[in-house]
């Protein structure tokens, strides 16, 4: 019982079955239609794509459709900002950008800063702006469009999301919120109202355009139950349902199913230094089964966007050809190579972030 899977918005853990989790949420599979019209959208084909990286969806034909007839829709993703990013929370950012580039769609990136008070009793509003700030600068310095991301911090702009999160908020009842997300009275008021203040950007640029806007969400699939909940009420309220389109999740250096901010020994965080970047990796758990090394995922994840490359080294390190320790340094190498080039980014926007975020 000890590897038993827990998939939820907050916490996962065991191992994760993620063709399973296309039946058991009742997603679909991108197929090859799905992708050959976004290769042909953007003029390449994405390396999270072709590796099933992103690999199920919400109604993402219906976007792609509404796009081919001259449509916009929106982008919406977020972060809670309780910590430093991970390279783990790179991953949606990352796609999240791509869609933005091949689309032309404006992004909404929401700061959940509310959610990680009521969840965490040693969190205030002056240790969530800093990380506000910092994690601001981290998805600014991947290359979004200043002029085309909006942010939404949620206790600064709440303004802005209030009057949809009410009229989503009437909508649901407190069984649907236990059922869902597994609330009971135990359970602090405050997160029992957060869905529908996750819920408003999904809608936000439709009364902005007092018309239809469609909404797409690219996002881990842990956080699906927040969007099924979103889905049932959206039509009652008017609104398009949001589309979805679901990642997997970057394992962590211990072989965690997910990287994670709670485990810090399982996270390469953006802020590590090159020294303490290698004991990590020089520590990181590396399974009898090589064909699934958590060390490799780095690769097939992020790090490499060759699929040749990425073979050479699946088959390297499966065959015996190269040792743990080989790929322990160059995958060292690798990440902070990738650190450092994004610190640089990172310190080129300075603080040309400060407006966005007002």
């Amino acid at each position: 019982m000890a590897n038993k899977a827990v998939l939820t918005p907050w916490e996962v853990s065991g191992k994760i079955d993620y063709d399973n989790l296309v039946e058991k949420f009742g997603t679909k599979p991108l197929n090859h239609g799905d992708l050959d019209r976004m290769r042909d959208h953007s003029g390449r084909f994405h390396f999270m794509l072709r590796r099933g990286v992103f690999y199920s969806h919400r109604d993402l034909d219906k976007i792609l459709d509404h796009h081919d007839r001259g449509g916009k829709f929106s982008l919406y993703t977020g972060r809670g900002p309780s910590g430093p990013v991970h390279l783990g929370h790179l991953i949606p950012w990352i796609f999240t950008k791509h869609l933005q580039d091949t689309y032309g769609s404006k992004l909404l990136f929401q700061f959940t800063d509310d959610e990680k008070m009521l969840l965490k009793e040693d969190l205030d509003e002056t240790i969530t702006s800093h990380w506000v700030h910092e994690n601001a600068l981290d998805l600014m310095a991947l290359g979004f469009d200043p002029d085309n991301t909006e942010f939404i911090v949620n206790m600064r702009h709440a303004s802005k999301l209030f009057p949809i999160a009410l009229k989503v908020a009437k909508k649901i009842t407190g069984s649907t919120m236990r059922a869902v997300f597994g609330f009971n009275d135990q359970s602090n008021l405050g997160m029992m109202f957060f869905p529908s203040m996750q819920a408003a950007p999904c809608f936000l640029e439709s009364e902005r355009a007092g018309e239809p806007v469609p909404c797409l969400i690219p996002a881990g699939i842990d956080q699906d139950p927040y969007w099924r909940l979103t889905r049932d009420i959206a039509r009652k309220l008017g609104y398009p349902k949001p589309a979805q389109i679901h990642g997997r999740m970057l394992p962590g250096l211990t072989g965690t199913a997910k990287m994670s901010s709670s485990q810090p020994e399982t996270a390469i965080y953006m802020t590590d230094v090159p020294e303490l970047v290698e004991k990590k990796i020089e520590y990181a758990n590396v399974p009898e089964d090589r064909a699934n090394c958590p060390l490799f995922q780095f690769h097939y994840f992020l790090l490499t966007e060759s699929d040749e490359e990425v073979e050479w080294i699946r088959d390297a390190c499966t065959s015996n050809r190269r040792s743990c320790l080989e790929c322990k340094i160059e995958l060292a190498e690798d990440v902070n190579r990738f650190l450092k080039a994004h610190r640089r980014r990172k310190k080129l926007i300075g603080k040309s972030v400060e407006t966005m975020l007002e």
